[in-house]
């Protein structure tokens, strides 16, 4: 009975991190998050790369959840993409530190499409 309570404040504690983190990812492009690059980095490392793990686990939970809802409407593959690709994306091809482009090309996280 414990650990069903742990494990519920830790999914509790998962969410509430996920949500306010998502905040830090809706502010404006030009402006630095601490003001200091370091601090970005070392945040960007500590922090926010762990909750677009932890986004991109729960974002597959959810859609096996949703498959049956999806795969019936052909939505599965937008849904793939929102809830799984574009938490990974955050997390693993976007330049440590920066928080609002990704990949290569510098383009705007989840857009998939060049600037």
């Amino acid at each position: 009975m414990r650990h069903l309570a742990t494990r519920r404040r830790a999914g509790a504690l998962a969410f509430v991190l996920t949500l306010g983190w998502s905040g830090l990812a809706s502010a404006d492009a030009t402006e630095s998050p601490t003001g200091d690059r370091g601090a970005d980095m070392a945040a960007d490392l500590v922090l926010v790369r762990p909750l677009g793990l932890i986004g991109a686990v729960l974002g597959t939970v959810g859609f096996v959840v949703a498959l049956p809802f999806t795969l019936p409407s052909g939505s599965a593959g937008d849904t793939a993409k929102a809830w799984i690709g574009a938490p990974l994306e955050y997390t693993f091809n976007r330049p440590l530190g920066e928080f609002h482009v990704c990949g290569e090309e510098r383009r705007p996280c989840g857009t998939g499409t060049p600037r």
